[in-house]
């Protein structure tokens, strides 16, 4: 089975509005497009800048890369439509269960699948059209550890691993609080399979599922919560520790493995998952003054050349001629069945139920 396709098999279509049926002519948007005002993106990843400057030096349509947290983009999504003043005409957004909860029934975006590519996209990711899934992994230091120094995720729970676990703050981010949801949802035979292949006896899931009872445990066990993926890279992959950090991070940071001298490593080993996937939606502002070249920019992120410096990173395109390229840092792409994948068919119950898991981490966190 093609792994790629089988980690790309969720399914957003049930969730979200209609995409218009349009003749397409890319030629006639390029000229469209080459008329209207230039445009901005908004994006979590600093690569936006490179992506945009590739865009307009290709095509003539000037396009400004602006790196905004997911957080972040939602509110100024929001705000600048309110005031019709738009600024970002497209959003490059991870935060899924926000644009399907909020962005997409109010109006506030829309989605627009190209439809010379819709050949190339699974239907779970054309509506809203998704241009990417993206992985957190968990991760060691190499030159500390000959192998991942943890086999199974409930070992991160007992006190030779408190205070040693670098750990994006669930309260900021909300990728985490959504991946405790689908673990709960979907995954949740997994991690009491989990624990009894690591504590030899049967987790207790009559009152608290056997998600809820790992996060309690883990959040307990102190883990270093930092405020995003660098300090965490840092934490767990620094040259020159006696006792790094373990931990868990977007694989896109294994390229500071090259740029910083680190000495970072996929964790191959440990079950049931090596790490979780999240997606990342394509969203055009209704308000855009420039909706051909806002088109052109999501149809050209599509394709190999768009997308490239992404997918170095480890992100897999929804594309599926794109594949992970042989040198990305992380070796990922031998993994990915391995990946507990996101379901978007649950993104609103993640929405719904991410209060609750902020509330239940705070309880639970020691420091």
């Amino acid at each position: 089975m093609n792994t790629k396709r089988l980690l790309l098999g969720t399914c957003l279509a049930a969730l979200a509005l209609p995409v218009a049926a349009q003749e397409f002519n890319l030629d006639a948007i390029i000229e469209a497009a080459k008329a209207e005002p230039p445009i901005t993106i908004y994006d979590s990843t600093g690569k936006i800048v490179d992506m945009a400057e590739a865009f307009t030096a290709k095509y003539g349509v000037t396009a400004t890369g602006q790196k905004v947290s997911a957080n972040s983009q939602l509110e100024m999504i929001i705000r600048e439509n309110q005031a019709n003043n738009v600024v970002g005409d497209v959003a490059l957004i991870t935060d899924a269960p926000a644009a399907l909860a909020q962005l997409i029934p109010q109006g506030f975006v829309e989605s627009w699948l190209p439809p010379d590519l819709a050949d190339k996209i699974p239907a779970g990711f054309q509506n809203p059209l998704a241009i990417s899934t993206n992985a957190n992994v968990w991760t060691y230091n190499t030159e500390a550890n000959a192998s991942c120094p943890v086999k199974n995720i409930w070992e991160l729970t007992e006190p030779a691993w408190r205070g040693k676990v670098a750990f994006v703050d669930p309260l900021s981010k909300g990728t985490y609080t959504d991946w405790f949801n689908q673990l709960q949802t979907h995954g949740d035979a997994e991690m009491a399979a989990a624990y009894k292949a690591h504590f030899g006896t049967d987790l207790d899931t009559s009152a608290e599922s056997a998600t809820k009872q790992w996060v309690k445990a883990f959040a307990a066990n102190a883990p270093l919560v930092t405020d995003g993926d660098d300090p965490a890279s840092e934490a767990v992959g620094a040259p020159g520790q006696a006792a790094p950090f373990f931990g868990l991070m977007s694989s896109a940071k294994f390229r500071d493995n090259e740029d910083k001298g680190y000495k970072l490593g996929l964790c191959t080993e440990i079950t049931p998952w090596v790490g979780w996937t999240y997606v990342k939606l394509a969203l055009i502002s209704t308000k855009t003054d420039s909706p051909n070249a806002s088109k052109l920019f999501v149809h050209y992120i599509l394709t190999e050349e768009g997308i490239a410096p992404q997918v170095k990173d480890g992100k897999i395109s929804t594309n599926m001629d794109v594949s992970i390229p042989d040198d990305e840092p992380s070796g990922l792409a031998a993994h990915l069945a391995n990946l507990f994948a996101y379901d978007a068919t649950t993104g609103l119950e993640d929405w719904d139920a991410r209060q609750d898991w902020q509330d239940f981490w705070q309880m639970n966190y020691s420091k």
